[in-house]
């Protein structure tokens, strides 16, 4: 593993130090906003779920436009350094809202940033290895990404352990921001081989192939129930973690992200994508089903977050690896668009309703629904998805 990561072309690490740089300034804000809404603009659930969900349904629209254009154009470079400008803006403008409704407007522009880059740079890393490396690379990747996510949130704790308000905690943010568009414009492009896309613009599934359209449904299914992650701080908070050990673990979830995301990914260059996926939304189904337990003790939230980190570990690589294997030639920009734009997008009314059962009903009822939409998820991924071809691999 170790000299096939060596070997991996400077454009794939420089993407990864980006996704660090940017990540250790969301991360840093990420934990802090279920406080920042409730304490300071007196917020409630239902509101977290409307700016999640609107926030990353707008940000799963443009995932899909930036990735068509990408094909038909192909370039990739000035999606990925608009979208990490938008963030890098976006994000400090939080300190100056006076309510919830800001928020949301900044939320996005922030998500707005977030789709014009992610398909592109998706594309971007797909095209720049060989087949047999993707695994690795998107593994990679999102080790990095979330390397960001465990320094940010240390940060957040050491500012909050000195008594910095949460405002100017939103402040510091525009430093990476600016840092990340700095490393963007330093991107080059690949050489790519004429391909046999039509120039114009479509915005249909038309060309993917069955089983791709399959897998993208029943991540969309799955999405239903994984809601935003704000969820899951505060349902700790709720357990009785301390609010300084919020951004504390936040960032262990990050760490285990981290050291696993690489080598499970690298892995699954070698064996099937599918059992990755399979094993890892089985433990995603029951780390939400535990989290329903009306009584559920402080270490026990300790130790499913652990396994909610391994979930993630097993997942954010190799799903999108999965994507790129099953696009067809030229098409890697709209299969990702549309793979984002599903996944994305049913985080509004994962959001939403999440939002509306912990308020309205319980947290058990919240995470009861979102347990059983990702077991359904299961049995069909098992089912339907691989019905066609079951042995899925990245060299068939």
């Amino acid at each position: 593993m170790w000299k096939t990561l060596r070997s991996l072309p400077r454009t794939v690490w420089l993407i990864g130090l980006i996704s660090f740089v940017n990540d250790s300034a969301s991360e840093m804000l990420y934990p802090l906003m279920p406080l920042y809404l409730t304490s300071v603009l007196m917020a409630g659930p239902k509101a977290l779920g409307i700016i999640e969900g609107i926030a990353e349904a707008t940000s799963s629209i443009f995932k899909l436009v930036s990735g068509v254009i990408v094909d038909r154009t192909k370039k990739t470079k000035p999606w990925i350094v608009v979208g990490y400008f938008l963030a890098g803006i976006g994000r400090p403008c939080i300190a100056f809202a006076s309510s919830w409704t800001w928020v949301l407007l900044i939320r996005f522009t922030d998500r707005l940033g977030k789709g014009l880059r992610s398909s592109p740079r998706d594309a971007l890393l797909a095209e720049s290895v060989p087949d047999n490396q993707r695994g690795i690379t998107f593994g990679l990747h999102r080790s990095m990404d979330n390397a960001g996510a465990v320094v940010g949130p240390l940060l957040a704790a050491l500012l909050l352990s000195l008594h910095v308000p949460l405002r100017d905690i939103f402040l510091w943010a525009v430093i990476p921001g600016l840092i990340t568009v700095g490393l963007a414009l330093c991107l080059k492009e690949p050489k790519r081989e004429a391909s046999g896309i039509p120039n114009g613009f479509t915005w249909s599934m038309e060309g993917l192939s069955p089983q791709l359209k399959r897998y993208i449904f029943v991540v969309g299914l799955f999405a239903l129930g994984n809601s935003s992650d704000m969820f899951l701080l505060l349902r700790a908070r709720d357990a009785g973690v301390p609010q300084e050990q919020i951004p504390l673990l936040w960032a262990a979830i990050s760490l285990i992200t981290t050291i696993f995301g690489t080598p499970l990914s690298a892995l699954s260059d070698r064996f099937s994508r599918k059992y990755f996926i399979f094993i890892a939304w089985l433990a995603f189904a029951i780390f939400y089903l535990a989290l329903s337990l009306p009584n559920i003790s402080i270490l026990m939230i300790f130790g499913l977050f652990g396994l909610y980190g391994l979930f993630k570990a097993a997942t954010e690589g190799v799903e999108k690896a999965l994507v790129a294997d099953l696009a067809p030639p030229g098409m890697a920009g709209t299969a990702f668009g549309w793979f984002n734009l599903i996944s994305g997008f049913m985080l509004f009314p994962a959001s939403f309703i999440f939002g509306w059962l912990y308020e309205s009903s319980s947290p058990t009822s919240a995470f009861l629904f979102s347990g059983s939409c990702a077991l359904c998820a299961l049995v069909l991924l098992a089912t339907w998805v691989f019905r066609i071809d079951p042995k899925i691999q990245i060299n068939p």
